[in-house]
């Protein structure tokens, strides 16, 4: 039963987002993809802006949504800082990854290792991701449906929590199985403007909610309490290399950088959408446009978090305007799913047609991310996984190639399978939260960043020192990954002893996971029939026209 406390002006809302939903889906995919360079690629004919938003529309969810204003209202605004190393980032990412991608004409960023080292390096790069995205996206799609759950049927039962999760894979679905990349990109514009305008409606409400004026409000965030720094923090000098200084200027230029590296150049969910420009030059473009809007986007986030801090910490500035307002500061739980200030605020305070607007909001961001994992997914378990057993099995066979088309219908088959892992995953993730006292959460969460550290690794060794064997690149990323998952706390308490446990910020687990990741790859030789491929497809593509502009621009 849908929640009783939407009004009609909520309702209008939903009537709205539904009508955009089917519109939308049914203009984007009038043009199916027929080839395989259509499906994942977008025929190389993606605009840049719409690239650019898209970027940003992955890098956010559902998880920001609802979790971004918790850093304003706990925190200041020292997370905007991070953008300092996500712009040294895709700097490096411009001039040395998506050359190479646009060179090598790849599908996906890992057949980048077949040319440097090998297949079974490219296909084992490509595992390494699935195993983490699975987790990763499902745990995302799980805390969407678990908010929205609370938001349309007023609890968090199994039966609710399935059926907003299928909701919200359907729509996903619906959107991107026929028209694929291209599909995806133009979905993720529309979801972006509908989760920020959501975000704006909040600001809009609480700030006239507070009967305070802007200068008042400043000063409040300025001076929130005694021995509590300014809320309006920006940027932080300390050197703390637990969790909670994860945000200093040292993490900042060392874990931030390396994140970023990996998550626009070495992370399919993002760099699929920049592989769908035009050349080289346009995807480099993207990805630093990107990051120019994710600053804006992020402050409207934190800023929800800070008038919220006014709205429960300070009775004095609301004057007894609400009681609520008061006694709401003492957030806890929802029928035991703990929750935060945010969710709070949705669940308890805020007026009717902004809390549909949030609900949709909610909804869009978790469709954006959806459809990101949805297509990326695909194109590796075809390009990487499928495409070659299957020519190799057919040049066994002696059997004709099949035509292109026959991997869109196998794409389209893929990502109906990875939507079911995603759902299956955040159903997992619902139960095991409501029966077990593991976290499997904090680590489908963190599982992707696990997976950097190898992936860092390996790219670092083959790109830069020319190193790395079939058989090492193997051993990099399970150094990697279990290096960074022997850092978390809650496996610290399962296999050390208290006196010997340590609080290592994530950002300087991904420094060492590399570090290591790096070292043992760099044991491998790499093998001669891979040099001989990079400078063959060099040589090809320094005579290749369409190229010139990829290498020279």
């Amino acid at each position: 039963m849908i929640n009783a406390h939407y009004e009609a002006l909520d309702w209008l809302v939903f009537g709205a987002y539904a009508l955009l939903i089917a519109l939308t889906a049914w203009w984007f995919n009038r043009k199916k993809a027929n080839t395989s360079a259509e499906y994942f690629l977008g025929g190389n004919a993606m605009p840049t802006w719409m690239v650019a938003v898209s970027v940003l529309a992955t890098s956010q969810s559902a998880a920001t949504f609802i979790g971004g204003p918790d850093q304003g209202y706990q925190g200041d605004l020292s997370y905007l800082a991070t953008n300092i190393g996500a712009f040294i980032a895709a700097l490096v990412v411009a001039q040395v990854l998506i050359p190479r991608f646009y060179q090598y004409r790849v599908y996906t960023v890992y057949e980048l290792l077949e040319q440097q080292v090998g297949p079974k390096a490219k296909r084992r790069a490509g595992l390494m991701y699935l195993f983490g995205r699975v987790f990763a996206s499902g745990a995302r799609l799980y805390m969407a449906a678990i908010a929205v759950a609370m938001i349309l049927y007023g609890n968090i039962a199994a039966s609710s929590v399935i059926m907003a999760t299928l909701v919200l894979v359907i729509i996903g679905l619906a959107y991107s199985i026929f028209g694929g990349i291209r599909t995806v990109i133009y979905s993720d514009v529309i979801q972006c403007l509908v989760y920020t305008s959501a975000a704006v409606c909040v600001i809009v409400s609480l700030w006239l909610a507070i009967p305070a004026d802007f200068s008042t409000i400043i000063e409040a965030l300025q001076n929130p309490g005694p021995e509590q720094g300014s809320k309006l923090a920006l940027f932080k000098f300390d050197l703390d290399f637990s969790a909670a200084g994860v945000f200093n200027m040292a993490s900042v230029l060392t874990g931030f950088v390396l994140l970023n590296i990996a998550a626009f150049g070495l992370d399919q969910d993002m760099t699929q959408r920049v592989l769908t420009c035009k050349d080289a030059r346009s995807g480099s473009r993207a990805i630093m446009l990107s990051i120019a809007m994710v600053i804006p986007v992020m402050f409207l986030f934190i800023v929800i978090g800070l008038l919220l801090f006014v709205f429960y910490q300070r009775p004095d500035i609301m004057l007894g305007a609400t009681e609520r307002a008061v006694h709401g500061a003492n957030v806890g739980q929802f029928q035991g799913e703990k929750i935060t200030v945010f969710m709070h605020y949705v669940l308890n305070e805020i007026p009717a047609g902004v809390k549909g607007l949030v609900t949709i909001g909610i909804v869009a961001a978790a469709i954006s991310t959806l459809n990101s994992g949805l297509s990326s997914m695909a194109s590796v378990v075809v390009q990487d996984i499928y495409r070659p057993w299957h020519e190799k099995r057919q040049r066994q066979q002696g059997d004709a190639q099949k035509e292109d088309h026959h991997y869109v219908l196998v794409g389209r088959f893929a990502m109906l399978g990875v939507s079911l892992a995603l759902g299956s995953m955040a159903v997992l993730c619902y139960f095991w939260q409501q029966y077990s006292q593991m976290p499997l959460l904090k680590f489908a969460l963190s599982v992707m960043v696990f997976s950097y550290s190898g992936l860092l690794g390996v790219y670092f060794t083959s790109l830069f020192l020319g190193r790395g064997s079939e058989a090492s690149v193997f051993a990099a990323l399970i150094v990697g990954f279990v290096a960074t998952l022997l850092m978390q706390p809650y496996v610290q308490e399962m296999l050390l002893p208290s006196q010997w446990q340590f609080n290592l910020g994530f950002t300087w687990q991904l420094c060492i996971g590399t570090a290591l990741a790096t070292l043992v790859c760099a044991f491998g030789r790499k093998p001669e029939a891979a040099g001989q491929a990079v400078s063959a497809a060099t040589n090809q593509s320094s005579n290749n026209p369409i190229n010139h502009e990829v290498r020279h621009g």
